[in-house]
């Protein structure tokens, strides 16, 4: 595999996982009290507990998308 498909791969899933990254966050913004109600009907769980979840979730997907998708997108552009 040569260096030009490998930076097209990292380029398509750093945009993939952003726009999901970014759909999550607006979701989660916008919509806490409807998705805090349907989750609150599967799993037994007090608001509280619910924000801290979301907000982990969401600061480790951001994490991970960083270290696994960005920056080595950005170091294979640095090396073409």
């Amino acid at each position: 595999m040569d260096i030009k498909k490998l930076t097209d791969f990292f380029m398509w899933c750093t945009i993939l996982n952003a726009g999901f990254l970014i759909y999550i966050t607006l979701m989660c913004v916008f919509f806490s009290n409807w998705i805090y109600q349907v989750q609150s009907k599967w799993f037994p769980i007090s608001r509280e507990v619910f924000n801290i979840v979301v907000y982990a979730f969401i600061g480790l997907y951001k994490l991970i998308f960083i270290v696994f998708f960005l920056v080595p997108y950005l170091a294979l552009l640095t090396m073409q």
